[in-house]
């Protein structure tokens, strides 16, 4: 039995307790009459002590004053009726009024079979079908390597994408090219000074890869740059460079299991005329005016702490000008939910972007969402890593992926809030040991690759299947595992959480590793000795190949390799 079969079965007793209830005038608030449920109003959560059953559930305490009832009252009345559902071996009342439901092994156990035939499916939902999401993430300036902010954004962005598609979504992932500002300039400089031998400029970049670009962009270049005025010259290494910077950043990503489905240019804003429709559309909304000099948007209507320039009164567009834009761009290619994920320094940018949302009528973090990651740092023999060889001055991706590996460096920056600060050890990363948490978990999935080979030669195959027969506390422990994880992706998509899952599949891991060192060996999957094969063996390799099957969907959610050896 899987949470929704338990959840169904549930809400129909549910329904006709409150219906009857209803019937008899027991005392209901007005609203009862028009009381309509569904299977969001019979929760069900996994009781932290296994002791108090399989599930539990708060419905009566829900429900309790809408229908005038007692909520222990009304949880009795539903437990009872509960305890007859097929594969419920008791439901129980506790405390004020939480129902705690038991299954039969064979019910329990019945999950194994659903999960290996449902394969790459199980887990996935329906939370947001047919939703248009534009997720954009990394933008980092195409004036130097990725750093750990922008790397920690691809990993999460990329897995964040994989989970709003199991539950539906069609995700559109899209990188935002800043090629357009100072920045740009700053770069073009840098690249022309590095070619001609000249200091960096002050306000320019350093690194090495300066010198890289500047090298490609003379060796691109068809004719003598040595001969065309300066001015020709940046305007040279502003377009060569630019591009091939980008296209590193567009092969690193790519190494990294991070490809994109747009690359949208912010100059196209400029040039293609959608920064001055957006301007339009809002003056047509009225929420346009003038002063000193200056074209102003009036975002303090919408909570803003102060209104916004948008045309600079020399009519230079300011930088809100393309958010503009560029919001508006996607609104109009039809994506119903935007997010975009930024670093810690634009959190003073959230206030604006929302009010910007709202003078267009949308519905601010509906419409438009924000996530604010927060700073990583590598550590090494327990000292900060403080600089990167190649790029001088910040720790890059290729830093990270140099000294780990990509399954390493994916998992270390998935399996944390972005909320919080990463500190990510490279020495615990490269150990082959438990202690790494995506070893832990590669070396449970490539576990259960072995035990299905080894169970191949001793002839156990999964031609019966008893599920009664998977009695053993770890074999519950580990089903009760299993039936988690479509509620923990769905969890994961609905708060934009992918790290949900990583710590999941760990703790999945945990849970198998417990069940396969059973010290006695009464949880075999293959024959001790001349032992002879029986149900239980071939039972019990189900559950094996379930467990292997959830910890390869889970990482395949995470952007991580499930590999079949270690």
């Amino acid at each position: 039995m899987t949470p929704a079969d338990l959840s169904a079965a549930l809400l129909d007793i549910v329904t006709t307790v409150v219906e009857r209830r209803r019937g008899a005038g027991e005392g209901a608030e007005d609203g009862a009459a028009g009381l309509s449920l569904s299977v969001e109003d019979v929760p069900l959560e996994r009781p932290k002590n296994r002791e108090h059953g399989d599930w539990s559930s708060n419905v009566a305490m829900r429900l309790a004053k809408r229908v005038g009832a007692n909520p222990r009252d009304l949880a009795t009345e539903i437990a009872e009726a509960a305890a007859g559902i097929e594969g419920v071996s008791s439901a129980e009342v506790a405390g004020p009024g939480f129902i705690n439901f038991r299954l039969d092994a064979a019910a329990a156990g019945l999950l194994a079979k659903t999960i290996v035939e449902s394969g790459e499916e199980y887990g996935r939902g329906h939370l947001y079908d047919g939703l248009l999401v534009n997720l954009e993430f990394v933008s980092a300036n195409p004036t130097g390597p990725i750093h750990m902010g922008g790397a920690r954004w691809a990993a999460v962005g990329d897995s964040l994408a994989r989970i709003l598609q199991a539950e539906g979504a069609d995700v559109t992932r899209e990188y935002y090219f800043n090629d357009h500002g100072s920045q740009i300039d700053r770069f073009a400089r840098s690249l022309l000074a590095a070619y001609l031998g000249e200091p960096t400029p002050e306000d320019g970049y350093g690194g090495a890869y300066i010198a890289e670009i500047a090298s490609a962009v003379a060796e691109r270049y068809d004719g003598d740059l040595a001969t065309l005025p300066r001015e020709e010259q940046q305007e040279v290494f502003r377009s060569l460079g630019t591009q091939a910077m980008f296209q590193e950043i567009k092969d690193r990503l790519h190494s990294f299991g991070v490809d994109f489905d747009v690359y949208f240019h912010e100059d196209s804003l400029h040039a293609s005329g959608a920064v001055e429709r957006a301007i339009q559309r809002l003056d047509e909304q009225g929420h346009i005016f003038e002063a000193e000099g200056a074209i102003w948007l009036r975002t303090t209507t919408f909570g803003d702490d102060r209104d916004r320039v948008i045309v600079r009164s020399n009519g230079e567009p300011a930088y809100i000008s393309g958010d503009l834009g560029y919001y508006l761009d996607k609104r109009e290619r039809g994506f119903e939910q935007n997010i975009i994920m930024l670093g810690a320094d634009h959190h003073g940018y959230v206030g604006r972007m929302m009010a910007m949302v709202e003078a267009f009528g949308d519905v601010p973090n509906v419409n438009l969402q924000i996530l604010i990651g927060q700073m990583v740092n590598l550590v090494k023999d327990g000292e900060p890593v403080k600089m990167s060889k190649r790029a001088g001055t910040i720790v890059t991706l290729d830093d990270l992926v140099d000294a780990v590996g990509v399954d390493a460096a994916r998992y270390a920056l998935v399996r944390s809030s972005t909320d919080s600060q990463l500190d990510i050890d490279l020495d615990l990363l490269s150990k082959r040991s438990n202690e790494n948490p995506v070893f832990y978990v590669q070396y449970a999935h490539a576990r259960t690759r072995s035990v299905a080979a080894n169970a191949e030669k001793a002839g156990v195959d999964r031609s019966a299947f008893r599920p009664e027969l998977l009695t053993h506390e770890t074999e519950s422990a580990l089903l009760g595992g299993l039936q988690e994880f479509p509620r923990v992706v769905a969890l994961a998509a609905e708060l934009r959480e992918p790290h949900r899952v990583a710590r999941y599949i760990e703790e999945l891991a945990g849970l198998y590793h417990a069940w396969y060192a059973v010290r006695d060996g009464s949880t075999r999957v293959l024959p001790h000795g001349d032992e002879p094969v029986t149900d239980l063996h071939r039972t019990r390799l189900w559950l094996n190949d379930a467990t292997g099957q959830v910890i390869r969907n889970g990482l395949t959610l995470v952007g991580v390799s499930a590999p079949d050896r270690m």
